[in-house]
């Protein structure tokens, strides 16, 4: 199996060339930027399986730098940050990032983290069959959803949380149902990132996020996916 390769965007060249050496003792390939226009360069003239992101860059924020990755890519993305508020994850969530993890960190924890990520992108668990739900269309094996036959971007993560509802629609899930279905990730309660991520997901594939038919909150609860009712017999044949 040939080894992940890894991009890590940080001007922090001590902290960058210490998760060089481990990361390559653990078997990964690992290239280093220390600027978000250099990372951005490097995604455009190679193919990475992950990227580790800082948020503090001397040009473009580690924000802006997510934004842009996730408009040309789904590359699984771990975010740094040595300001670790609340904000800054829900940010990063939001704009597309897989995870998040403040400085200082374990190196032990990071390997966690990002394995966890790669493990998403490529699940080793053999597919479902396609699911269909009126004009949504989810794919487990491309690890696609389409509405209206228009592909639509989801996250590693996100892909897992639609697919783990959709699997059980018309079931009310917890949110702790929900994390401990999808193991082996750092869900944070307190920030509520499953809920910035549902937000991503409507953002997908709801004709109005604001009004949901798929993806419904149930208040005190967690999440139902309501299915659409099946079409009237003359709608079918027509």
């Amino acid at each position: 199996m040939m080894a992940n390769r890894v991009l890590i965007i940080d001007d922090d060249v001590r902290l960058a060339e210490m998760l060089e050496t481990y990361l390559g003792t653990r078997g990964f390939t690992v290239d280093r930027r220390d600027t978000g226009r250099r990372g951005l360069e490097a995604l455009d003239s190679r193919p990475y399986d992950a990227v580790i992101l800082d948020v503090m860059l001397p040009d473009l924020d580690g924000f802006e730098v997510c934004r842009q990755i996730r408009a040309r890519s789904t590359v699984p993305i771990l975010m740094l940050t040595a300001r670790g508020e609340a904000t800054d994850r829900i940010v990063g969530l939001e704009l597309g990032a897989d995870d998040y993890l403040p400085k200082p960190f374990e190196p032990r924890e990071l390997v966690a983290r990002l394995s966890a990520i790669l493990r998403r992108a490529r699940p080793a668990a053999a597919p479902a069959g396609v699911l269909r739900f009126g004009r949504l269309v989810i794919d487990p094996a491309a690890r696609e959803v389409r509405v209206d036959e228009q592909r639509r971007e989801l996250t590693g993560r996100q892909f897992d949380l639609l697919l783990f509802l959709a699997e059980r629609a018309g079931r009310v899930m917890s949110r702790e149902q929900i994390m401990d279905a999808l193991s082996g990730e750092e869900w944070d309660s307190v920030d509520r990132s499953i809920d910035v991520h549902v937000s991503r997901i409507r953002s997908a594939i709801e004709e109005d996020p604001r009004r949901p038919r798929f993806l419904q909150t149930v208040r005190g609860t967690g999440y139902v996916f309501s299915p659409p009712p099946p079409a009237p017999a003359d709608e079918e044949r027509s």
